[in-house]
């Protein structure tokens, strides 16, 4: 199945589900055919950004297909493979079937797999906040790969040829790899905006929060790339300052009180990172 013209049907027309569909359709030669998303709106859009692919209502009346995108919320990824097997049955015998769970491994698709077939999971490790910027930022993205050998080898033929760089996971360290990934990008996230009401409510003009933001994220993560986190770190728990830690962790707590424990938490493992260093 590494061969041009292979059908792709998506169930879940979200950010991933449309960034992949049209990179596969547009540089993979890949045959984007039916879109079905729980709002038939949904999959409308995602036609129209994907340049291929007949939006579709229901799972039943979908053609079969060489392979299957379950691009769902991970909640909801055993419930559409057991659905899908309900409403194709034997038609999906021999096909590709993957999710993009950076959680889940490939064996919550059981109901597929035992209508015979290839089962896996490919996590695109990339922060889709369009599906604009998925599909011009995609080049380079490293993507975890895991599930049977058959699926495997397309997600790593395909993956590849869009820009992916791809690697394998095993199954049961799933869950450990993507709370990685959380760490990473989504807890950033949310202590950039700690940081910016922090900042806010200490009196900093307004207009003075992106350059902050800008400066400090920009030589932080140029530190880390270039020395790696222990080398990169500083401020007081990386000093050993615990006087200036405890009163301003107090301080902290007063105006926030998760925050504050974020603060004395973080603190211990910036020291203990520091410590191994």
């Amino acid at each position: 199945m590494t061969t041009p013209n292979i059908k792709l049907n998506v169930i879940g027309c979200g950010r991933v589900g449309q960034t992949l569909a049209a990179l596969l359709h547009q540089q993979a030669r890949v045959q984007v055919q039916d879109l079905y998303s729980r709002s038939f709106s949904s999959a409308e859009q995602a036609a129209q950004f994907v340049g291929a692919g007949k939006p579709v209502a229901a799972l039943q009346p979908m053609r079969p297909a060489d392979v299957w995108l379950l691009s769902v919320p991970d909640a909801q990824v055993g419930a559409v493979a057991q659905a899908l097997a309900d409403a194709q049955g034997a038609k999906l015998a021999g096909a590709i079937v993957f999710h993009n769970s950076g959680f889940l491994s490939a064996a919550v698709l059981k109901p597929l797999q035992a209508l015979g077939c290839h089962a896996a999971s490919a996590h695109p490790v990339l922060n889709f906040a369009s599906p604009d910027t998925g599909v011009r930022q995609f080049a380079g993205t490293p993507c975890g790969l895991e599930g049977d050998a058959v699926a495997l080898a397309w997600l790593h033929t395909m993956l590849t040829a869009i820009g992916g760089r791809c690697f394998e996971i095993a199954s049961a360290d799933k869950p450990l790899y993507h709370a990685a990934a959380v760490f990473s990008s989504n807890f950033t996230v949310v202590l950039q905006g700690i940081a910016q009401d922090a900042w806010q409510s200490a009196g900093v003009p307004l207009e003075l929060m992106r350059p902050l933001t800008e400066a400090l994220l920009t030589s932080t993560v140029d530190n880390v790339l270039s020395m790696g986190p222990a080398k990169a770190l500083t401020g007081p728990a990386a000093r050993g300052d615990k006087a200036v830690v405890q009163a301003q962790g107090a301080i902290v707590q007063q105006w926030n009180a998760p925050a504050g424990e974020a603060y004395a938490l973080l603190s211990q493992l910036a020291a203990e990172l520091k410590q191994r260093a």
